[in-house]
């Protein structure tokens, strides 16, 4: 029988678009999920070399460091002001957005919201943990009511503190959208359903079909205080039934795309 070589037994590698460097992400963050999916997408689909990403300011800060092609940093919540600026100057490139929900939903919903209503031919990935992970674990507008943070010790009281903001369905209403969907990073179905998002998201963008979004759901292990085991079973059983995974918009012209 004749002998496999051990290149040819390798199923599995680092994407060419993830650099290879140690990330600063806590353990069982799923960010580095995340990174990796956007890697492979961005290989696959041989756009490394025309891609610019943008980076938030938050626990992806360093994004630029993780990812192997051209990147700027915005400050914070600016991210999708930055890309506009950017596709804009340099239309025939992908320009993609990378945030957490403090940045994308609070600082910089005002930002979010303008670029989706005006169309912007971006790709925004974002990551919804429920916490603002970089600072300590405050209340973000995520929060799940009733849920524990460092600033909400007894829980998130919506009669004090508001309900949290739903991005993906608000954002899928503005006529600019032209991709609005919502994944989960908690398990491999899921975590292969997010990779087909993003790819379509990039399509979107490459058809010049408008603003495209994924928010991705996202563990917190660290600031939730729970392992990251349990993270995963909470994420199913708590931030799904409220942030529903769903296709808020596809535009019809991405309807023949098989991935």
């Amino acid at each position: 029988m004749e002998q496999t070589s051990l290149e040819e037994q390798v199923v599995y590698d680092r994407p060419e678009s993830l650099a290879n460097v140690q990330t600063h992400y806590c353990p069982g963050c799923t960010h580095g999920t995340a990174h990796r999916l956007v890697a492979e997408v961005i290989d696959e689909m041989g756009m490394r070399g025309n891609t610019i990403g943008v980076a938030s300011v938050g626990c992806s800060v360093f994004a630029y460091n993780y990812f192997d092609f051209d990147f700027v940093q915005a400050p914070h919540g600016r991210a999708p002001a930055m890309a506009t600026g950017v596709k804009r100057v340099l239309p025939h490139r992908m320009v993609m957005t990378y945030q957490g929900d403090g940045d994308l939903a609070s600082i910089g919903v005002g930002e979010i919201v303008a670029a989706a209503a005006r169309g912007e031919n971006i790709t925004v990935i974002f990551l919804n943990n429920a916490n603002y992970g970089m600072t300590g674990g405050q209340m973000a507008p995520t929060t799940l009511p009733g849920q524990r943070t460092s600033t909400s010790p007894s829980g998130r009281d919506v009669e004090t503190m508001g309900f949290p903001i739903r991005a993906a369905e608000m954002l899928a209403t503005l006529d600019g959208a032209g991709y609005v969907v919502r994944r989960s990073l908690h398990d491999p179905k899921n975590i292969r359903m997010a990779k087909k998002a993003i790819r379509m998201a990039f399509e979107t963008q490459k058809q010049g079909l408008g603003f495209s979004l994924v928010e991705l759901l996202s563990i917190c292990p660290t600031n939730w205080g729970m392992s990251p085991l349990q993270s995963l079973k909470w994420l199913e059983s708590s931030m799904i039934p409220f942030y529903p995974i769903n296709d808020f918009k596809v535009h019809p012209a991405l309807a023949d795309i098989k991935i």
